[in-house]
């Protein structure tokens, strides 16, 4: 990758969504070229519909979701499409958006295995977890791939703190989706974390 955001060509999947929206924006403000692609463009669980999208892309964002779906289906569906049509799209580098529940904490448990953690959602975070063991699993060699999740909840929109930091899970943790943005795109202009999921929150 370039040391800016000129010539740079990404594709955001999801990037109708909140924190979807957030990476346009940072994209475009970095000079990024920019394609969105929501739901009515193609289906993020078929690896054909991904490779048509990402075909002359650089690098790819993930943020996506279906409330419609099993998480526990939906999610693994997705990374396990992502990683067959981005490799076959020819691009090498995905940046998928995670979740703080299934991260570790200092303790080593992780967030969503800690004592007084709502546990009403733990389908989802389960759901979304196996999406990241999947990408584990499929990617190949030539896709270097991070999961990015915030390492406790997103601040409120526009709560920027001006800077993020990559740490363990922490209920107690917040980062704006400004920070956030500016962590994804930091993370595809300038990769640090490969093949693997991290933590990000206010520095």
């Amino acid at each position: 990758m370039t040391n800016n955001g000129r010539g740079i060509k990404v594709i955001v999947f999801g990037a109708r969504g909140r924190v979807g929206r957030a990476v346009v924006a940072e994209a475009r403000a970095r000079g990024y070229e920019v394609t969105e692609a929501g739901r009515g463009d193609g289906d993020v669980t078929s690896a054909a519909d991904v490779a048509r999208l990402a075909v002359g892309h650089d690098a790819a964002v993930a943020a996506v979701y279906d409330a419609q779906a099993a998480p526990g289906e939906f999610f693994p569906a997705a990374a396990r499409a992502l990683a067959a049509g981005l490799a076959e799209a020819g691009v090498g580098r995905l940046v998928s958006v995670g979740l703080a529940s299934v991260l570790a904490t200092r303790s080593g448990a992780a967030l969503m295995d800690t004592p007084g953690y709502p546990q009403e959602w733990r389908e989802f975070y389960v759901g979304h977890g196996a999406g990241t063991e999947a990408l584990r699993a499929a990617a190949p060699a030539g896709l270097d791939w991070a999961v990015l999740s915030p390492a406790g909840d997103f601040a409120p929109a526009g709560a920027s703190g001006g800077g993020y930091a990559f740490g363990p899970a922490d209920a107690a943790g917040r980062i704006a989706h400004t920070d956030f943005a500016r962590a994804v795109l930091d993370e595809i202009r300038t990769p640090t974390v490969h093949r693997a999921h991290a933590g990000v929150t206010s520095a």
